[in-house]
């Protein structure tokens, strides 16, 4: 497919149809590297933190959401200073 660069701002860029974005599962964001003066573009499929509300209910849910180093302030430690 031939497609024409087009003037954005400073630089340049490609409009990429719908059909090849659908087809590739391509949401709003793409991994682009360029390996032998080539440019290759990747749909990102995860999105890192889109399950961690259901995950972090789910450990409350087990009793899993303990803290494992204190989080108190002892202000009568002698190291202390404000």
């Amino acid at each position: 497919m031939l497609v024409s660069l087009v003037q954005v701002g400073n630089s340049k860029g490609i409009r990429l149809p719908k059909s090849i974005l659908d087809q590739c599962q391509i949401e709003d964001k793409l991994e682009m590297e360029v390996t032998n003066n080539e440019i290759i573009l990747k749909p990102v499929k995860n999105k890192p933190r889109a399950k961690w509300a259901g995950k972090f209910k789910e450990m409350s849910e087990i009793g899993d959401d303990e803290l494992l180093i204190n989080d108190s302030l002892d202000l009568s430690d002698k190291d202390w200073e404000w």
